[in-house]
């Protein structure tokens, strides 16, 4: 299965839609999925997500601030870390448990923090605030192979402007999951973000 430099985020799902959920979005072709940690019972969502797509995707937690929130995580079967901010300790943390690392940044000086402390990639947030002019600034400063995602408002009319300003993946927010969508919506939005994304990296 290809691997798109997506990951969407499901805030607010219920242990009893996750793993349909997941398999929708892996089977549109979308395969890293997060969980941010303030939906309900999300720990329980995880495990059922990992369970159901195996090592067709992967699965993590978002909104994760401390490093208590880092070993539940890997127990419940977690693979990647994403937090809204740039904690050294927590990335530490993350990657002594042999996960992934996506901390929140915005500024230069909080993306090399990060890249010290030993991320995997960057997750600029909220993306909009500082834009696609602000991203390709900061990204001419960065070391090439280090990922950049954008998160925030940005949806896929938005892909083509923040790749010419040198991100190479995107968070994917309440414009393809909110509390309330069923699989059937979550797959429709899927399906328009998948094919954005494939038009401009001619995937």
């Amino acid at each position: 299965m290809k691997h798109r430099k997506l990951i969407a985020i499901l805030r607010g799902v219920q242990p009893d839609e996750a793993a349909m959920l997941a398999g929708v979005l892996v089977d549109a072709g979308i395969t890293m999925i997060e969980v941010p940690l303030n939906s309900p019972e999300p720990l329980r969502s995880i495990a059922a997500m990992k369970q159901a797509v195996g090592t067709r995707g992967e699965i993590g937690a978002g909104t994760v601030l401390s490093l208590e929130d880092v070993a539940a995580v890997k127990q419940a079967g977690g693979q990647f870390v994403v937090s809204p901010n740039c904690d050294p300790a927590v990335i530490a943390e993350t990657k002594k448990c042999g996960m992934g690392s996506w901390p929140g940044v915005l500024t230069p000086t909080e993306c090399f923090a990060a890249i010290k402390a030993g991320a995997d990639g960057l997750k600029i947030f909220p993306a909009s605030v500082i834009g696609a002019s602000g991203i390709s600034a900061i990204r001419a400063v960065l070391p090439k192979e280090m990922p950049v995602y954008a998160v925030g408002g940005v949806g896929p009319d938005d892909f083509a402007t923040y790749a010419k300003a040198g991100c190479d993946g995107f968070g994917l927010g309440s414009g393809i999951y909110k509390p309330g969508m069923d699989a059937a919506m979550v797959a429709q939005k899927a399906a328009e973000y998948v094919a954005a994304y494939d038009a401009v990296f001619a995937v």
